[in-house]
């Protein structure tokens, strides 16, 4: 299942999608007659709902008849009608992020001079619920605050089920889906500020969506292409292959002693090709467009725009 949020022309309340042949069908308003009690209207609310509503709702929609009258006029809509939303607008909490984990990250980030050092546990940060931004919308640029705007590309996890001290065996079972995540980073706040909590989290600073894809249709996390274009121009291309500490590691670090939530986002790192590895460093410019892929998920697509 592909489940988004959205909103309407006429209407800005952000509603739950699910996407179906190119639809994006109204999850409360096609399935009010269908579901019992009453229907998730966001997707935080679907998450917490649990597995079986999860599959539930993943059955009644393959079975709408988007034509049907009687379902209302705003039961469906094609893409281009709509506005698309992060998936989950507004965090309850941070977005936990994994740090160098890529290798050959790592190794376009060492300091010239010095081997790089492969991390051999997580290495964990969080961005600010208030970096969550739309997959279509603008990337804000306070030019009081940074110079040095960077691209991420990352594949997001978002947790379906509660748990604490979560085996790597048992970590799939803990997984709502995934997205994409564009970790964009403020450099020199980055390093100036000698950690990264800074540096990563300005206003707009975290485009994700444009879908989750739920787990059991996107299938192994760590078989997945992933890849990222500036102006048309591909600057990182990898696998989440590659990753150093896989989903399932990441789970099993993160949880130990410390319980992880439905509806938690964990972003787990991103490959070689961002602008602080480049020689010199190559940054972002106002109005450069930034394309981040994800296969099977589909691709985010923002403008920086210098305010």
């Amino acid at each position: 299942m592909r489940v988004a949020t959205f909103s309407l022309p006429n209407d800005p309340t952000p509603r739950l999608g699910v996407v179906v042949d190119g639809d994006v069908v109204d999850a409360r308003i096609a399935l009010a007659r269908s579901w019992p009690g009453e229907c998730p209207g966001t997707l935080i609310e679907l998450i917490r709902a649990g597995p079986d509503a999860w599959h539930r709702m993943a059955e009644l929609v393959q079975h709408v008849d988007r034509a049907d009258p009687h379902r209302g006029p705003n039961a469906a809509h094609r893409g281009q009608d709509i506005r698309w939303h992060a998936p989950i607008p507004r965090p309850s909490k941070n977005i936990v992020c994994l740090g160098l984990n890529y290798a050959s990250h790592v190794q376009e980030t060492a300091k010239p001079g010095r081997q790089a050092k492969i991390p051999v546990v997580p290495v964990f940060f969080t961005k600010a619920p208030t970096t969550v931004n739309g997959p279509y919308d603008p990337i804000p640029w306070d030019r009081s605050a940074t110079e040095q705007i960077d691209y991420e590309v990352e594949l997001g996890v978002i947790v379906g089920v509660d748990g604490r001290t979560i085996t790597r065996a048992a970590s799939r079972r803990h997984i709502f889906g995934y997205t994409i995540v564009n970790d964009v980073s403020a450099r020199d706040l980055q390093f100036g500020h000698g950690q990264w909590f800074k540096g990563k989290s300005l206003d707009g600073f975290c485009p994700m969506g444009p879908v989750v894809v739920t787990a059991d249709e996107f299938g192994d996390p760590q078989n997945k292409r992933l890849s990222l274009r500036v102006n048309g121009d591909t600057r990182q291309h990898a696998t989440t292959g590659d990753m150093i500490f896989p989903v399932d590691a990441i789970l099993e670090s993160l949880s130990r002693g410390m319980t992880i939530e439905a509806g938690d986002i964990i972003a787990t790192g991103t490959p070689e090709g961002v602008g602080l590895g480049r020689t010199p460093p190559e940054y972002l410019r106002d109005g450069d467009v930034i394309e981040a892929e994800i296969e099977g998920i589909g691709m985010l697509r923002n403008r920086l725009v210098a305010g």
